[in-house]
């Protein structure tokens, strides 16, 4: 009898195990290239037709174009520098944005000679570069000064407005009291336009590092403080912020219970407030809702913070020709207050002493 010695599938076609698998035929080698021809040309189409309805890999879409051209730019100046009525409800884009975010903007840069600082007393260079790069030397006069510096520690323990020196070349310069940490500097200004534009009125921002010992503890963020004493002279803070929208804070001096009706006009009003969002310390626009000759023992401003959260606020007044600077913090949830007290000895609770209305404050 013979065997059959034809070969079987390992599993049999017809589900039955021991069923038999027909016989494999062997395709002709011509055949075989065809075949294998015509299915690479099916997998090529399908993979055009689908990269012609996805597009290009190497072109972004125009969303992620535009991304990051946001301009950061908000008239967000917080001694007034901005017209009063300036809108400030945006986070970013157009000129609705807060202002110092940026050491760049509309063509002009913030430049420090150095950024890293041994701690103590510093003199701090800069300059303004323009459009062109080169210096800007022509400024327009806001609030009786060409150029406002503001030195911010980023914890908040460290702060000073000063008014710097500028040299012909267009360096500026000034000292600043310097403690170990992270300090953010604001140059406040408007540069001169050209004939026939309007100024534009300008914060710019940037990071130097001081070496050395840090000083005071940093107290806990977002914690209310509406009241202060600073060289004995109490003031107190009324008002509340509602982001968004303008809001208006009244701050009341008195010594010893009594009201302070002597405070003198100090950069062309009766006080000059900085207001700095907690976590990026956007600087924020505030304008004095008061006259330089008003009376009385109450200053107020117009504030407009563009998001929900807690602001760091410095209010620099003068009495007998002396500067000082009452901080507070307030958060647009209107928590309760708590006070604190400065030293007798001529400086705050941020460190800080005012000597005259130009230095030192």
């Amino acid at each position: 009898m013979s065997v059959d010695r034809t070969s079987h599938d390992s599993t049999p076609s017809s589900g039955f195990v021991g069923a038999k698998s027909p016989a494999r035929r062997e395709l002709p080698t011509g055949v075989k290239l065809v075949g294998f021809g015509l299915g690479l040309l099916a997998v090529f189409g399908a993979a055009l037709a689908v990269g012609t309805r996805v597009g290009s890999v190497s072109e972004p879409a125009a969303a992620d174009q535009m991304a990051g051209h946001a301009d950061g730019h908000a008239d967000g100046h917080a001694d007034g520098h901005a017209g009063p009525g300036t809108s400030q409800g945006a986070e970013a884009g157009g000129s609705n944005a807060p202002g110092g975010l940026q050491a760049s903007e509309g063509g002009y840069t913030f430049v420090p000679t150095r950024t890293v600082f041994p701690g103590g007393n510093r003199v701090v260079e800069f300059v303004i570069e323009g459009p062109d790069g080169s210096s800007v030397t022509d400024y327009e006069i806001e609030h009786e000064k060409e150029l406002h510096l503001i030195a911010v520690r980023r914890d908040f323990t460290g702060f000073q407005h000063v008014h710097p020196e500028r040299a012909s070349d267009g360096t500026w310069s000034t000292r600043v009291d310097l403690t170990g940490g992270t300090w953010r500097l604001f140059a406040d200004f408007t540069p001169t336009p050209e004939e026939g534009a309007d100024a534009d009125p300008l914060t710019l921002g940037t990071d130097v590092t001081v070496t050395g010992p840090t000083g005071l503890v940093a107290t806990a963020g977002s914690q209310t403080r509406r009241v202060e004493t600073v060289d004995g002279y109490r003031v107190e803070l009324t008002g509340t912020l509602t982001p968004g929208e303008e809001s208006n804070l009244s701050f009341a001096v008195t010594r010893d219970g009594d009201p302070v009706a002597d405070l003198q006009p100090y950069l062309g009003a009766r006080g000059h407030l900085v207001a700095l969002r907690e976590g990026d310390l956007a600087y924020l626009h505030v304008h004095p809702t008061d006259a330089e000759d008003a009376t009385g023992h109450e200053v107020g401003f117009a504030a407009t913070v563009p998001s929900v959260g807690g602001y760091r606020l410095y209010l620099d007044f003068r009495v007998d020709g002396v500067v000082r600077t009452a901080s507070f913090s307030l958060s647009t949830d209107g928590s309760g207050a708590v006070e604190s007290s400065a030293g007798e000895d001529g400086k705050d609770d941020e460190g800080d002493t005012h000597a005259d209305d130009d230095h030192d404050h």
